[in-house]
């Protein structure tokens, strides 16, 4: 799930300015859970912008933008009112902005209502954490399945650095020292042998962007 957090509406209303047609277009999926672009906040943007003196042309929250047929079929819908439309403003992050920029065939001016924060689980209470960098080399099978890459600052592949005390972390003495967390959870499925395996250098050339993935 992509975490994303709304612009503050000054903002969002510069970066507006010269354009009073707008046509919204939410999340129906990230951006909802994290209450960033849902239905709700569709309609409170919508309402911000009127206040502003602009006129909203329309709105749709397809279930996933960032999926271009499901976009395209909610754009359908929705032609007319774009026609109408100088810019678009999507609620969503940074994938669902420019996967409308890559299927609009009207030429309209494209913004960001959101800021993209990070990858994240969300947990039985509906609260967000990043567990996962994307870094194009999963480490969790010799990890016991928690990720140093990301819970530790320093992202050390082999062990804790010199500044653990008590299980705590060296940067934050409030946060579990990530490694003394893959420790115990190691020592639990007794497996600790897979600490004395020596790991190499991340190849970050595999962590290059931008990415893709042709599926035949």
């Amino acid at each position: 799930m992509i975490i994303s957090r709304q612009k503050p509406p000054e903002n969002l209303l510069s970066s507006l300015k010269g354009y009073n047609k707008i046509f919204l277009v939410g999340c129906g999926e990230c951006a909802a859970a994290c209450k960033s672009g849902g239905e709700p906040e569709v309609a409170k943007m919508r309402q911000l912008l009127e206040e502003a003196g602009k006129t909203v042309t329309g709105s749709c929250v397809p279930s996933a933008p960032c999926v271009a047929a499901k976009l395209k079929t909610e754009l359908a819908k929705n032609l007319s009112a774009l026609r109408s439309s100088e810019a678009v403003l999507v609620l969503a992050c940074g994938l669902g902005v420019q996967s409308f920029k890559d299927n609009d065939r009207l030429g309209l001016a494209v913004f960001p209502a959101c800021d993209s924060l990070f990858g994240a689980v969300m947990d039985a209470k509906g609260n967000f954490f990043e567990k996962c960098s994307l870094c194009a080399e999963c480490v969790l099978d010799f990890t016991a399945g928690i990720c140093p890459v990301t819970l530790c600052p320093k992202s050390l592949l082999n062990g804790p650095c010199g500044g653990v005390a008590k299980g705590k972390c060296e940067v934050d003495d409030q946060r579990d020292c990530a490694w003394v967390l893959i420790y115990k959870e190691l020592e639990k499925n007794k497996k600790l042998e897979t600490l004395k395996q020596i790991r190499p250098p991340k190849d970050f050339k595999k962590s290059g962007r931008p990415h893709k993935l042709i599926l035949e």
